[in-house]
């Protein structure tokens, strides 16, 4: 390949131009210097004429014809101009270069633009100036005009084109500012909806979590009834042999239900007749013994309610066959008082509990009504609504779901308002008017509607909850009539003991697994848990992964959907003073996190991600 042409040493152009003006000078030198110019008639033959660039030596010398002028030509876009040879002495000077000032590194160009000059050029500032420095002999490189005086725009060219080429000349402080690492996330909002799985995934083993002994589980339930939490160190290098760290687990997958019947899962009740068939129930045919059901059902509800009024229970879920509620303690959720929260509701359930003075408010219809009367602009609505605090009559809420479907405000008029321009013209008699029942269905049908939907959850706060307590005791329509949940009571789900409760498990299971990445594949862990998964148990096991797992895992929530809705924000008022939830039985941690308000809405968290010890997630 040499003798093809090819030079295996290859040059840069920089190095090129180098070794082309070191050859210039110094065949210069051997005919008598080229540095000076005598008279316009001199060296003619060597230039170019009209051309902005020299003509070097060699050319002159070989005998060649003098090129063409370019018309296109100028001293500002060719390889020689002022700036672009700047950047040139700066790349020899950055290679290692002799590092002389710039009238030196110019030197072989100031008698070409000199006698340019001669003819009729013109040269900037700057090269005028250098080559009267240059002509003085007196003149040390001291007192030649540095970069940083007179070509401050040359500078800034220079940066400019050393920025878009050459990047990797900066500084690294000057990339200090743009690169600012993301805000460490150390805790997620608390999420009020009832999970039927988790499933965690990590690249280390979950093998700490599995086939514990028979001391470490005996430790676990016995912390969890005692409600106390050990410490865990932040950083665990063997979770396997950490029996802190094993207990706990075993600790956070306790929950307390009632009834309990180990022949059948009494969760979830909503859309599970399908779970229910072929199940032994001598209940559904026996009064005598559907109410001795209901006896120790009423017991237990009572006594969730008293601890949870003496702030000894932070909260409980009552699961019906058509609906859930969720009574919070003072000061969870934001609220400064104990509420109820029931999804989803009928008109019916609603009819019956204003029918026994249970006060409610739907949030989600009132923020939909807020929303749609705020373009209006209109300032005698809004302390209305602030006041409207009590109760929400079905009239409003048809009234919030008529603007929010841009129908006609006749619905809000009276009965016989809407029809009054008949007898201004005089045709009242000629057309047939709707009869009473008529105009009521119409005005039901929006109400209606709400059935069975998320906008149709009610929050009862207050002294109300007690009275709604006696309501769920004696109402009929809390137990299905028919069906394969026929005469069973509503299950109880609480994270403390209470009268009648019975203490279960959650089911974990650990898999290793290998999955496909790019080109391999790669180990990836997983542990999944299944069982009525409650706020508080969520926050405990993430509490665990977060030392055991090294800041990394991912998580997939699988939510019983009637129950996303009660991450709304209900709180009306703020609380005046903080609550003392220290007895509730929780993890000081998990109680901080149950005090914030809810800021998901109406959806739930779907994914949880922890990456170098920050939370992401998404709901």
């Amino acid at each position: 390949m040499s003798k093809a042409g090819y030079s295996p040493s290859f040059k840069r152009p920089a190095e090129i131009l180098r070794m082309r003006r070191k050859r210039a000078r110094s065949e210069g030198v051997s005919t008598g210097g080229r540095g000076s110019v005598s008279s316009p008639g001199q060296g003619a033959s060597g230039v170019r004429p009209f051309s902005p660039g020299p003509l070097f030596s060699g050319q002159a010398g070989s005998g060649a014809g003098v090129k063409r002028r370019n018309p296109f030509a100028s001293i500002e876009n060719t390889y020689n101009s002022p700036k672009k040879r700047l950047v040139i002495y700066n790349d020899e000077d950055a290679a290692g270069s002799l590092g002389k000032p710039l009238g030196s590194a110019v030197e072989g160009e100031t008698s070409t633009k000199a006698e340019a000059t001669a003819f009729g050029g013109s040269l900037p500032f700057s090269e005028r100036l250098i080559l009267a420095e240059k002509r003085e002999p007196d003149v040390s490189v001291k007192n030649q005009p540095s970069l940083s005086e007179d070509d401050s725009l040359f500078e800034e060219d220079e940066d400019m084109f050393l920025e878009e080429r050459t990047p990797i000349l900066k500084s690294p402080q000057a990339g200090v500012g743009s690169s600012i690492a993301p805000p460490v996330c150390v805790e997620y909002p608390a999420d009020w909806s009832l999970k039927t799985r988790l499933l965690f995934t990590s690249p280390l083993p979950f093998s700490w979590a599995e086939q514990p002994k028979a001391q470490e589980e005996a430790q676990g339930l016995s912390q969890h009834c005692r409600a106390e939490y050990s410490a865990l160190p932040q950083s665990i290098q063997d979770p396997r042999s950490c029996a802190e760290l094993r207990s706990g687990f075993q600790q956070c997958l306790q929950y307390w239900q009632h009834p309990s019947l180990p022949w059948m899962s009494l969760f979830p009740r909503i859309g599970a007749e399908r779970s229910f068939m072929g199940k032994n129930s001598p209940w559904a045919q026996d009064p005598a013994l559907q109410q001795c059901l209901m006896s120790e059902w009423s017991v237990s509800l009572s006594s969730l309610y008293s601890l949870l009024k003496a702030r000894l229970c932070p909260y409980f879920y009552l699961c019906s066959y058509q609906f859930t509620a969720l009574f919070r303690a003072a000061g969870l959720g934001g609220s400064s008082s104990i509420s109820a929260l029931l999804s989803p509701t009928t008109r019916g359930l609603r009819e019956a509990m204003k029918a026994e003075g249970i006060e409610f408010t739907m949030p989600l219809l009132e923020e939909r009504r807020r929303r749609s009367k705020e373009p209006a602009g209109s300032s005698q609505d809004t302390p209305r609504e602030q006041g409207e605090h009590t109760e929400l009559s079905e009239d409003s809420g048809k009234e919030g779901l008529d603007n929010d479907d841009d129908d006609d405000d006749d619905d809000d008029d009276e009965d016989d308002g809407g029809f009054s321009w008949l007898t201004e013209m005089g045709v009242q008699d000629q057309i047939k008017k709707p009869d009473n029942i008529s105009i009521k269905l119409r005005k039901e049908r929006d109400a209606v509607c709400l059935d069975h939907r998320p906008e149709s959850v009610v929050c009862v706060e207050g002294t109300h909850t007690f009275t709604l307590i006696n309501f769920l005791i004696n109402c009929k329509s809390v137990v299905a009539g028919a069906g394969s949940q026929a005469g069973l009571p509503p299950t109880l789900l609480a994270p403390t003991p209470f009268k009648g409760a019975t203490l279960r498990s959650l089911k974990a299971r650990s898999v290793n697994v290998k999955t496909q990445v790019r080109s391999g594949y790669q180990d990836v862990c997983s542990l999944e848990v299944t069982g009525p998964i409650m706020p508080h148990c969520l926050h405990a096991v993430t509490r665990l992964l977060r030392p055991a797992q090294r800041g990394g895992f991912s998580t997939a929530l699988y939510t019983h959907e009637p129950t996303a809705v009660f991450n709304t924000h209900t709180a009306t008022e703020p609380v005046q003073q903080p609550v003392e939830l220290g007895g509730c039985g929780l993890h000081p941690g998990t109680v901080q996190q149950l005090l914030e308000p809810s800021v998901l809405g109406k959806s739930a968290l779907r994914q949880l991600h922890m990456n170098s010890y920050s939370y992401s997630w998404k709901a």
